[in-house]
């Protein structure tokens, strides 16, 4: 029985979870010689128009200003980007420049770093500023893997048509063309940089399977696999002398009278001043929005990820992709509630992890996609009825987690998913002898800043780069994609970037972009109550927000 101390809270398994624990035993070996069918097209239709959140009657609306006037955005998504700026444009002096450089690069994940590392590289003076610790990102939560198509049985052309049909066919081809083109030459960039991929005894990688893969393509480190690579891209970073400012996010973009992207301001967290950045060229690589909390679906993502780059970059006049979409991982923690949505790697599937409803039944083919099997578990639980709950009142499913180590041999699961046995071994579950209850979490912003296969944007001399870029991945993205696109387009917006600043001065840096938006969202009656980036989620609850109502937004006052 797991035992949970959380504060002075003792958190168990309830009765019936215990019974339904016992019911997943007694059906582990039998279902171990199953198999189960993979979805056929029309099955896998039907499954995600009634069960994905992204149909759910509501969760929508058509943006009323900017770019893409009239089309479709999820609602939270919709709240940050036709909000008001966090600054009042008539009152901000941006006659002292606090800083001056050929590249900024707004965002310290796995983009930023790739982005400042090939602009250096390309003799551009770098200026990479992060809102919180450098490093600090969605790069570095990610576990499972990355995918290249570097074995003899596979292709960039294989590869490519996985893409695009996990992403429905809905995918701008030109954008997963050079995803998977650039793919292998990013395992061999990471390794010449010290990445630590999990190997054979002959040197050769080892791949699985993901979700969706019709090749075994997935390069992991273990499941630390986003921690590698960060740690490695931070390290050279570092090494190379590149100035890293933390603490400071960008809370505007700049534009000359021409509409070319000049630079930034950013916040200083610690001291609250601002810092005017001119910039020849702006890439902005500031992740997804998970923090956002659409639905009220938990999140595997870091405090930071609230969608700041949606916000600058359409006040800026970008054009935005896919903004009516969300991913939902199908296997967040569930149970214990204290880290309700945290990520269980899909790699626990590839392994052989069985998903299972209460009576110990396995309903899904745990290798479709996630949006497939995001909507079974919904499906398990709110129609069906087949759903675990917990002792405060989440819902999920069992994932049989102790098939791996009877199936692949004892220790596999410490050797291959260390992480994830730590994870639960602070709350006194052993994931190598019990299952863990998950359901589906927001995980990934498939939607993003419309950008080409340099990163850039229609604005002059704006790049956008990783989560925060849009039209990649369509309506879904397979495991192990992230990290290679944030790589991918991550490093030839740096190059381009690099190669664009000498002959991208710009002209003064003005807010005259800000101001114009202010009178769009005024005119389409839009709240006025809204503003942002909102920088970090806000946790408080109603009491404490009364008590701060008279807060001001700074820049207003």
């Amino acid at each position: 029985m797991a035992q949970v101390q959380q504060w002075k809270t003792v958190i168990t398994y309830s009765e019936e979870m215990r019974r339904s624990i016992d019911k997943v035993a007694v059906t582990r070996a039998e279902r171990l010689k199953q198999t189960f069918p993979k979805l056929k097209p029309e099955e896998k239709k039907v499954l995600l128009e009634k069960f994905h959140p992204d149909y759910k009657p509501g969760t929508a609306r058509r943006l009323h200003v900017g770019p893409n006037k009239g089309d479709p955005i999820v609602n939270e998504l919709g709240d940050i980007v036709e909000a008001y700026s966090r600054i009042n444009p008539e009152k901000m002096d941006l006659s002292r420049t606090s800083i001056q450089t050929d590249v900024l690069i707004i965002g310290g994940g796995g983009a930023g770093a790739s982005a400042a590392l090939a602009a250096h590289r390309e003799g551009a003076k770098v200026v990479l500023c992060t809102k919180l610790r450098f490093g600090d990102s969605n790069t570095m939560m990610a576990q499972g893997g990355i995918q290249a198509a570097d074995k003899a049985n596979d292709s960039p052309a294989t590869h490519y048509l996985d893409v695009m049909g996990g992403g429905g066919y809905t995918n701008i081809p030109s954008l997963v063309q050079t995803l998977v083109t650039d793919a292998p030459s990013i395992i061999e960039w990471l390794e010449e940089l010290g990445a630590m991929f999990d190997k054979e005894q002959d040197g050769t990688f080892v791949t699985m399977h993901g979700g969706g893969t019709s090749r075994k393509r997935m390069h992991a480190a273990r499941d630390y696999t986003g921690a590698e690579i960060m740690r490695t891209l931070r390290d050279e970073v570092i090494n190379q002398g590149i100035q890293v400012i933390e603490f400071s996010p960008a809370i505007e973009l700049l534009t000359d009278a021409d509409g070319k992207c000049v630079g930034a301001i950013l916040l200083n967290m610690e001291t609250d001043e601002y810092a005017i950045v001119k910039a020849k060229t702006t890439i902005t690589a500031t992740g997804g929005s998970g923090r956002l909390h659409c639905q009220g679906f938990p999140t595997t993502n870091h405090y930071g990820a609230t969608g700041d780059g949606l916000a600058l970059a359409y006040r800026a006049g970008c054009k935005l992709a896919f903004v009516d979409t969300i991913q939902y991982h199908p296997t967040g923690v569930a149970f214990p509630e204290l880290i309700s949505g945290q990520l269980i790697t899909e790699k626990m599937r590839s392994l052989g992890a069985q998903l299972v409803n209460i009576d110990g039944e396995r309903f899904v083919n745990e290798l479709e996609t996630r949006d497939a099997v995001a909507s079974a578990i919904i499906r398990e639980c709110k129609e069906r009825n087949k759903g675990v709950l917990t002792p405060g009142g989440l819902v999920g499913v069992w994932l049989d987690t102790p098939q791996i180590d009877m199936v692949k041999g004892p220790g596999r699961t410490l050797r291959l998913a260390p992480a994830m046995v730590r994870q639960f071994k602070r709350f006194g579950i052993d994931i190598i002898k019990e299952p863990v209850l998950v359901y589906a979490t927001q995980h990934y912003q498939n939607g993003g800043v419309l950008i080409d296969q340099e990163g850039r944007t229609n604005v002059p001399n704006l790049y956008v780069a990783g989560e925060a870029a849009g039209g990649i991945h369509g309506r879904n993205r397979l495991m192990g994609n992230s990290l290679l696109d944030i790589l991918v387009f991550g490093r030839r917006a740096g190059i381009d970037a690099a190669k664009k600043a000498p002959t991208a001065p710009g002209g003064k840096p003005t807010l005259n972009h800000v101001t114009k938006f202010h009178k769009e969202l005024t005119k389409a009656g839009c709240s006025k109550d809204r503003h942002s980036p909102i920088i970090l989620p806000d946790y408080r609850n109603k009491e404490a927000k009364i008590e701060l109502e008279a807060f001001t937004v700074k820049g207003w006052e």
